[in-house]
């Protein structure tokens, strides 16, 4: 688990093909490695990996075949910027919400604006994702807990401060850009929850319409 709070910027060091996926070696920048132990999980950009070298400068890890399709690590090339964040502990501040390191799918910045000394974004999400998506909700953005300023559709709007810009990946976003989202677990579990019995029903319709709501009393 994670906080979505970014502890570092780190960059790709290097991209080696290993059997048709790929292992990757991170230069972490300013994290502190001194309590990460092989096995450990670290969140790059989002997605949660698992440290298999620790070098010294950085970590190694795999990335499957299945990870670089549904993520923008994929697009990643030597150099490239990342965020990183190590897995909470009991006693980490809980500064952003509870973040799993599970990418739910690829958003797209569609907008970009400056506002005073903050940056705007509008971030396009999957149309099967917009139900997740509420106007002052939690959503994370290649690996970083924001606050959704606006919902329009599948469009979300982010309003990013000076320093979430510089200790970000962020401040290099541009029209285009692909992103790794992760919708709130809240309401990912409560989708889940107000199926009730009929959750273990291999055939059982996932997503919430209005005669669910009325079955579980939202609704009169």
């Amino acid at each position: 688990m994670f906080t979505g709070i970014i502890e570092s910027i780190g960059k790709i060091a290097k991209m080696e093909q290993r059997g048709g996926d790929v292992r990757l070696h991170i230069a972490t920048g300013k994290l502190d490695l001194s309590d990460v132990a092989l096995g450990d999980s670290i969140a790059v950009n989002g997605v949660c990996l698992t440290a298999v070298v620790l070098p010294g400068d950085g970590f190694v890890a795999d990335v499957s075949n299945e990870t670089l399709s549904l993520t923008s690590l994929g697009q990643l090339s030597t150099g490239s910027p990342v965020n990183l964040e190590k897995a909470l502990t009991m006693s980490t501040r809980l500064g952003g919400h509870l973040v799993s390191g599970h990418v739910d799918g690829l958003g797209e910045v569609i907008a970009k604006s400056e506002d005073a000394r903050s940056i705007r974004f509008t971030v396009k999400a999957p149309d099967e994702l917009a139900k997740y998506i509420a106007h002052k909700g939690s959503v994370t953005v290649d690996g970083t807990s924001l606050t959704v300023n606006a919902v329009k559709g599948a469009e979300f709007e982010l309003n990013i401060v000076p320093h979430t810009a510089q200790e970000t990946i962020m401040s290099e976003y541009e029209v285009g850009r692909k992103v790794n989202l992760e919708v709130d677990l809240v309401a990912r579990y409560l989708e889940r929850l107000l199926l009730g019995d009929k959750a273990a029903n291999a055939y059982a319709e996932s997503g919430l319409n209005m005669q669910k709501l009325m079955e579980a009393g939202f609704v009169k």
